[in-house]
Parts: C-alpha cells; sequence; structure tokens
C-alpha cells in the first residue's frame, strides 16, 4: 500500500514539474527576445532619484510604479497612503483570477540608500546607469549601452574599440543606485507576470503586488499601512523580493530574516577642545573612554559579553538544521576575495554566525578630526553607532536594554539626550544613548503547504539544487506580516550577491534579473490543488 501511494506521488510530482517546466519554457521564450526592451525601461526606472529621505523623489518613483503596472494590464493600481502625515506611500496592484480561492501578493521596495557619488568609482553616477563587462574591481570596462540598431550584427563603439556582434550579454553589470537592491524586486515581479500575460498563461490564483516607499529606513509606517488597507491586503503568503542569492549563484528560498535596531552612543568630556599638550593626562578624553566602554562589550572571537544577549534566542527546528547542513559554505571562497585571514568568532561556520546569534556591530566612530585634518586636542566628545541584529526570540527594545544596563554597570551615567553643567561636574562618566525605532526578526516554517508548493516552483526553474535558507543575515520587518495580517513571508532573492547593495558601486548582474522573471513567473502559476 505505501509503495502504491508513492508511486502515486513520484508520478503526480513528474506531472506537475513537467507543467511547470513547459510554463517556464514559454516565459523564457517570451523574455529572451525583449531584453534590449525591457532593459531600456529599467535604464529609465533607475535614473529617478530614490533617496529614502527625499520624499519628492519617492512620490515620483510611486507614481513610475504605478504606470508601469497599468502599462501590464495589472488591474486597481494605485497609491496606499497611510494616515500618518509625510508617510510615503505603497503601490498596490492585482490580478484576480474568477473562481480562484487563494491569493499569494509579491513584495518589493522602490526607495533606496543614500549616496556619495564622490566614493564611485571614476566613470559610475548613481543615477546614470551604466553598463560594465564585468565587475568593475575584477578587470571589468565600462561600455555604451547598445542601440537598437546594434542588435543583433550591426557595428558599435565599444569605449573606442570598434566591435561587432554587440550583444546584451549575460555576465554584464549594471551600474547604478537601486539596481539590486531593490528597483531589480519591482522589475522582475512586474515583468514576471507581464510575460505570464504574453504568453497567456492561466494563474490558477489571485495575484496582489505591493510596493513599500519606505524600507531603508525601517518601514516606519509599513504596520498603519497594512493595517488601514488589512482586508485589501488578504492573501495566503506574502512572497519577498528582496536580498542577494547564494554566493554560489544557486536559487534560494529565505525563510526568515533577522530584525535590526541602531543605537547612537555619545561619550562626553570637556565642553571645548583643548590643547592635548597644556591638558593631556588632566583633561578626560572621551575617545579613549568610549574604545574602553566598546572593548567591554565582546571578547577576542567575537562573543557578546553583554549579560542575556544570547538567552532568548529560539534555536532551529531539525527541518532548519538539516536544511543549513545542506547548504555549500561560502566562507572559503569569499574569505578570499575579500581577504581577511580569519573569521571574527572562528568557531562558527559562516552560516551558523549569520543565522543563528545576534550581533553587535560598530558602524562608524566618530570623535573630532584624523589624517591631514588632525589637530592635536582633546576632542569633547566621541560617537559610535551600534548595530544590533536580532534573531527569533529577541526583543528589539529588550535587546537595548541590555545594552543599556551594560553601560550603566561600567559605571556610566546614562542620559538621552545632552547633559547639564550640572550633570558634567556630578558624574565622571556619562553617555548620551538614542536608539532608532527597531523590528524583531521573522521566521516561516519550511513544513508549511505553501513553503513546499514555493520550493517545488522554484525547483522547476533550475538545473541545480537549490539552497533552502532557514534565516537571511540582513534584516527586513518581515514579522509585520505576520502580526497585523496573519500571513507568512516567504523570501525568494533574485539579485547576485556581490551587489555592492547600500554601498558605492552598486550593481546587478544581467543573467540574475532575466532569471528572476522566470523564478517569479512559476510561483505565480502555483496550483494549490
Amino acid at each position: 500500500m505505501k509503495k502504491s501511494i508513492l508511486f502515486l506521488f513520484l508520478i503526480l510530482s513528474t506531472t506537475i514539474l513537467s507543467g511547470q517546466n513547459k510554463a517556464v519554457q514559454a516565459i523564457r521564450s517570451d523574455h529572451q527576445p525583449r531584453h534590449y526592451e525591457l532593459l531600456k525601461e529599467y535604464v529609465e526606472f533607475l535614473s529617478l532619484p530614490n533617496t529614502m529621505n527625499d520624499p519628492e523623489q519617492l512620490q515620483i518613483n510611486a507614481r513610475y510604479v504605478v504606470e508601469m503596472m497599468k502599462k501590464r494590464g495589472i488591474g486597481n493600481a494605485r497609491l496606499l497612503e497611510a494616515d500618518t502625515p509625510g508617510a510615503i506611500p505603497a503601490v498596490y496592484g492585482e490580478v484576480l483570477t474568477p473562481g480562484a480561492t487563494r491569493t499569494l501578493i509579491f513584495y518589493a521596495h522602490y526607495d533606496g540608500q543614500p549616496v556619495n557619488p564622490d566614493k564611485w568609482a571614476e566613470g559610475l553616477s548613481p543615477f546614470k546607469p551604466q553598463l560594465a563587462t564585468a565587475p568593475l574591481d575584477k578587470g571589468g570596462q565600462l561600455i555604451d549601452f547598445p542601440t537598437a540598431s546594434s542588435l543583433p550584427s550591426a557595428k558599435s563603439e565599444f569605449r573606442g574599440t570598434e566591435t561587432s556582434s554587440i550583444l546584451l550579454q549575460p555576465q554584464w553589470r549594471l551600474y547604478a543606485r537601486a539596481a539590486a537592491d531593490d528597483k531589480a524586486g519591482v522589475f522582475t515581479i512586474l515583468n514576471a507576470y507581464d510575460a505570464i500575460r504574453r504568453t497567456k498563461l492561466a494563474p490558477k490564483i489571485n495575484l496582489k503586488f505591493f510596493f513599500e516607499g519606505e524600507e531603508e529606513k525601517g518601514s516606519t509606517n509599513l504596520g498603519e499601512i497594512l493595517e488601514k488597507h488589512r482586508d485589501l491586503l488578504k492573501a495566503d503568503a506574502w512572497i519577498i523580493c528582496d536580498g542577494p542569492m547564494h554566493a554560489s549563484g544557486k536559487k534560494q528560498i529565505t525563510f526568515g530574516v533577522r530584525g535590526d535596531v541602531n543605537l547612537n552612543l555619545t561619550i562626553f568630556g570637556a565642553k571645548r577642545p583643548l590643547h592635548s599638550g597644556n591638558y593631556g593626562n588632566w583633561a578626560p578624553n572621551p575617545a579613549m573612554k568610549l574604545v574602553r566602554l566598546l572593548a567591554t562589550m565582546k571578547d577576542d572571537e567575537g562573543k557578546v559579553l553583554i549579560p542575556g544577549f544570547y538567552d532568548d534566542v529560539v534555536p532551529l527546528s531539525t527541518s532548519e538544521r538539516a536544511a543549513l547542513a545542506a547548504i555549500p559554505d561560502p566562507a572559503p571562497m569569499m574569505q578570499q576575495e575579500l581577504a581577511f585571514a580569519e573569521a571574527e568568532n572562528p568557531s562558527l561556520s559562516f552560516l551558523e554566525s549569520i543565522i543563528t546569534l545576534p550581533t553587535l556591530n560598530i558602524n562608524g566612530i566618530v570623535s573630532a578630526n584624523v589624517g591631514k585634518l588632525a589637530s592635536n586636542i582633546i576632542p569633547t566628545m566621541a560617537t559610535v553607532t551600534l548595530d544590533l541584529r536580532l534573531v527569533k526570540g529577541n526583543d528589539h527594545k529588550r535587546q537595548v536594554q541590555k545594552v543599556v544596563d551594560h553601560i550603566r554597570a561600567q559605571g556610566y551615567y546614562v542620559l538621552d539626550r545632552e547633559p547639564t553643567d550640572e550633570e558634567r561636574l556630578t558624574h565622571p562618566n556619562i553617555a548620551t544613548i538614542r536608539a532608532a525605532t527597531g523590528y524583531n526578526a521573522q521566521r516561516t516554517s519550511m513544513d508549511l503547504p505553501i513553503s513546499k508548493l514555493v520550493i517545488q516552483a522554484v525547483k522547476a526553474t533550475s538545473d541545480q539544487e537549490i539552497v533552502l535558507m532557514p534565516s537571511a543575515g540582513g534584516s527586513l520587518p518581515l514579522y509585520l506580516f505576520e502580526e497585523v495580517l496573519n500571513t507568512p513571508p516567504i523570501s525568494v532573492p533574485v539579485v547576485n550577491y556581490d551587489n555592492n547593495q547600500h554601498g558605492e558601486n552598486e550593481n546587478v548582474q544581467l543573467s540574475f534579473l532575466w532569471d528572476g522573471i522566470e523564478t517569479l513567473a512559476a510561483i505565480m502559476l502555483i496550483d494549490f490543488k
């Protein structure tokens, strides 16, 4: 009897995969001849500045995404506003299938990190997209965008060298802010549906689309938008298209994210800068105090020494542990590429360190000037920004309080503002701590029926084993989808791991955009029956 059931299951799985493979071939046949056209629109999209702190820029991007949706026949395309003044709207659209009882909603965000154009490579500008033959730090050369007439065989200029048969090569990189994080998510989601529409494939479920405009500053108003539009946003699962794929290039599904909260810590000295010769060894140096304080927070092997820092961590399940063990370890390759000799915590594997434990990271330290601008002074203050990444079980407020309690235990008088003169004269050690808005980690079970359907759909688009990641190292406020809407999120990243997201020279490899279209289209064609 068991053998008969197993045989029946194998036949059914093979039939489903065969149908999905045919659909993937149809999607590929549609998007491949249109790469030039698709890239042209993407370049236009990337040319719109989308800095997270510029509401006018983000409103322009939101309206552009609405038009992208309308152009593809997506219904009810509109902005979803929050009631909070100054909140950036989300963008919504839907494709409802007659008789369908199941719904998937696809998420990406259209805002981007701030830019410092001076740090970008020569020839690059954050909002002037540029093609390169390969990563610039690995010998890639900037190239002109081919024109329609140069495809596929006419001659074209190649940075001063004449060549022929200029095609959009899959290994080429497109450089621009948000090229990978996360306009690539918007691009691949919308073009996945467009390919389905163009090939007249018929989704058996309702499809909804939700593009956020405040992810890069912590999704401040996301909870309010979800609550306000909860009936509109009902679904069986959220498919999150954000973050990088595995370093091996294999397709990946991620079932959770770490939480995140930042805090700024300032240590105070004298009220004005003092001559280091006349006052050295007498006036307290806040920079020295700060580095001593930070040294009490971690040991030489990266273990956080703050009491209770790891106490509330929820361990991985058996299936999550098995998935983790099956993932190729990218550490040796990445360590070679990044050129450092030893990991901070050599007793842990790369994946264990980024998935199973909370972190305490120094994002940056400021105290007076260095280098050519340095002067012989004792500074008035020293400030550090600490980044706390959280895993399931941690609460962001509780985790910050652990840090505050530790600082108090080191003899510091802790404030949430600058000290008064009276406080300066009374307390030898003063620290000001200001915590940003944070959010908690989230994990979706790999054993849910929808999780298994997504795994099956993504496998149908790849000729390699796919990577099942219990949690990402990065952070998104995915806990809100469970907390507000009681709906599980599952992340399906589509961009290359070496995309320089958040930094200078952000880029995406073209082949990942095309593969992403196929991956997301396969998920849109899931059949719950």
